[in-house]
C-alpha cells in the first residue's frame, strides 16, 4: 500500500513502480495524494487529483503557439555559381 508522509509532502514513485501498481496510485490521487514520478532519481512528471465536478484530465496551456501571420522565407541576397561554390570549398578543405 501507498505509505503517506505528510499532507504537506510529496510521495515519489519510480517509473517502473509506478506501471507495477498503477492502480493504487490512481486511487490515492483519487483521494488527494500528490505523486511525484521519477526516472533515475529525477523528477519527470506529477499525478495530482483532478480539479473540479469533471474528474477529468486538466489540459494545460500548450508551450508552443501558431504563429500570428505567415512566416516569412529568408531570402537570399546573392546567389553563388556552382564554380565559385566549388572554389570556396576547395579553398576551406586546403585549411
Amino acid at each position: 500500500m501507498i505509505r503517506r508522509k505528510t499532507r504537506t509532502a510529496q510521495n515519489e514513485v519510480s517509473v517502473r513502480e509506478l506501471k507495477a501498481r498503477l492502480s493504487e496510485y490512481l486511487r490515492a490521487a483519487r483521494e488527494g495524494l500528490e505523486v511525484t514520478v521519477t526516472s533515475h532519481g529525477q523528477p519527470i512528471a506529477r499525478l495530482v487529483p483532478a480539479e473540479g465536478e469533471g474528474r477529468g484530465l486538466r489540459v494545460r496551456e500548450p508551450l508552443v503557439r501558431e504563429p500570428l501571420g505567415a512566416v516569412p522565407r529568408p531570402r537570399l541576397k546573392k546567389r553563388v555559381s556552382a564554380a565559385a561554390l566549388r572554389r570556396i570549398l576547395d579553398a576551406e578543405r586546403k585549411d
